[in-house]
């Protein structure tokens, strides 16, 4: 399976960094691009949530979750039943960038070589040739992600983690950025392997898309019925400039009380008896990590506490496991996190730094 790459739209992109962004990349590996001035930023953000939005209708949080995961540098889960648009999700999101993109639909007789790749004897050369499989491109959209078995759904783990696969003792760098988006259905049983803890918790968030309010199915109705909504998606934005909106969302600052904040949480599930199982601490690196996104989307280059705490149930939900009593109870993961975050004390804003609504009115101001 080849991965393909995009031509990009050479409309009115504007310059993208600090001093400016070097022109088109093709291997970005082994280079840390500039980061970003704020005013352009904003305008790729906004293009990739644009083109998003007009295809997934009503569904504007979770398109902005879905960025802020990409920009964090994550994996993300989209969990939820059939028809509601998880892989649609997936595949406009990936179309709004002009970089390589694969599809593996995932099955119980698709084997690991398939998604890492496998070596080949050549005869000619009397040598092993190594031929990349499906996972060796900058989005991969890993649809169904439940039918295929624990086997073939470990392959995905070092990628996820390292950004490297290793076959045959060698291994091999994916390139950057690179982004795991992968769709399960939650209630069909037959078929399908649950996802163990480790395969879960290399993904930073999920995703639950929900149905869409009624305007916005109406909408659906009389806009996607003659063509494919994705037929008229064409790229907003350069894999180079991915990569330099990642420069400038690892640059937002945290401060050490919002870091002992992001800690409590995940300490708060740890010791919370309605679950035999808490937070991890890489969950903690990731909440933190999608904290200081969000933060950028929102204008800003600090982090508050509360980017955390909405961010929690989004990227500790899948993590963590209930007690059987909490499940007996009527608790869900979500129920316990809300619960747990209701009980933290929130760190005030340091002297000299605006509150979110301070924050969000000055970026309007702006």
């Amino acid at each position: 399976m080849e991965p393909h790459r995009r031509t990009a739209n050479n409309g009115s992109a504007p310059n993208l960094n600090l001093a400016g962004v070097a022109d088109s990349v093709s291997h970005l590996n082994g280079h840390r691009p500039a980061a970003m001035d704020s005013g352009p930023f904003h305008a790729a953000a906004q293009r990739i949530l644009t083109t998003v939005n007009t295809v997934i209708d009503g569904k504007s949080d979770a398109a902005k979750l879905a960025l802020t995961v990409l920009l964090a540098q994550g994996h993300l889960l989209v969990e939820d039943v059939p028809g509601v648009g998880k892989t649609l999700l997936a595949k406009t999101l990936a179309r709004t960038i002009d970089c390589t993109v694969n599809r593996i639909q995932f099955t119980p007789d698709l084997l690991p070589s398939d998604v890492t790749g496998v070596s080949i004897y050549n005869q000619a050369s009397r040598l092993f040739e190594f031929r990349p499989g499906a996972v060796f491109a900058n989005i991969v959209i890993g649809d169904e992600i439940n039918r295929a078995s624990a086997k073939t759904q470990s392959a995905l783990l070092e990628c996820m983690e390292e950004h490297q696969v290793t076959v045959d003792g060698t291994s091999y760098k994916l390139d950057e950025p690179f982004m795991v988006v992968a769709t399960q259905n939650p209630i069909e049983m037959e078929g399908t392997y649950p996802l163990p803890e480790a395969q879960r918790d290399r993904f930073m968030a999920r995703i639950s898309m929900g149905y869409p309010d009624k305007e916005s199915e109406i909408e659906m109705l009389e806009t996607h019925q003659a063509v494919s909504p994705l037929a008229n998606v064409s790229p907003v934005v350069t894999a180079s400039e991915v990569a330099a909106m990642t420069t400038t969302v690892q640059q937002v600052y945290v401060s050490q009380s919002v870091k002992e904040y992001t800690v409590s949480v995940g300490r708060a599930t740890r010791e919370s008896a309605l679950l035999r199982l808490g937070a991890s601490p890489r969950s903690m690196l990731q909440l933190l990590r999608a904290a200081k996104a969000t933060a950028a989307l929102d204008g800003r280059d600090f982090v508050l506490p509360d980017d955390v705490g909405d961010l929690a149930e989004a990227v500790l939900a899948h993590r963590i496991i209930l007690d059987r009593k909490a499940v007996g109870a009527g608790e869900t993961p979500n129920s316990v996190l809300r619960g747990i975050l209701s009980r933290l004390p929130v760190p005030q804003a340091p002297p000299g730094q605006p509150s979110r609504a301070a924050a969000a009115t000055g970026s309007r101001n702006r």
